[in-house]
């Protein structure tokens, strides 16, 4: 069997915080670069974008067969979000944009996009995930030694997530 290349994860992921998307399934390079998106990747631990999703069974029995079959049901998605958190600290002014953008309840868009240089602008074709959240209230880390002050935040997801939906260059 030929190798199969990799592609390494060390920098290669993108995270947004994004305010607006008219249609989650195509969201727009404009959306992704306009003002008030804000760029949470640095801020975010190498384990704090947590999106989990849990898919329950439908049964399907037949009165002719001794077997359960089964199809796929509901899914059920989950998101933790965990980051750098600077208050009350030297740079709390001008570097604690994940804290003060994950306010309680603020509908938003979480946007991820892998494989591709984190700081690499948003552009048509490339893929991203886009998860309409609202955060829950933010809680501390207990402090670790040899660590950073972090903080996590239970969020909820309002609306249907869409993975690895191309982004479209319309306005």
């Amino acid at each position: 069997m030929a190798e199969i290349p990799s592609t390494p994860s060390d920098g290669n992921v993108a995270t947004w915080l994004v305010p607006a998307i008219a249609d989650p399934s195509a969201p727009t390079v404009a959306e992704l670069t306009a003002a008030g998106v804000v760029d949470v990747s640095c801020y975010l631990t190498p384990d704090g974008f947590a999106l989990t999703v849990d898919q329950a069974t439908i049964t399907d029995e037949r009165l002719c067969s001794t077997e359960t079959f089964g199809k796929p049901g509901r899914k059920t998605y989950g998101l933790n979000l965990t980051g750098i958190d600077n208050t009350n600290s030297d740079d709390e002014d001008d570097a604690n944009e994940l804290v003060d953008t994950l306010v309680e309840g603020a509908a938003q868009y979480l946007v991820r996009r892998r494989g591709i240089a984190f700081d690499t602008t948003a552009a048509a074709t490339q893929k991203v995930t886009v998860i309409p959240f609202q955060p829950g209230v933010k809680q501390d880390v207990p402090p670790e030694a040899n660590s950073v002050i972090r903080s996590t935040w239970a969020c909820f997801v309002t609306g249907p997530v869409h993975v690895e939906v191309p982004v479209v260059a319309g306005a």
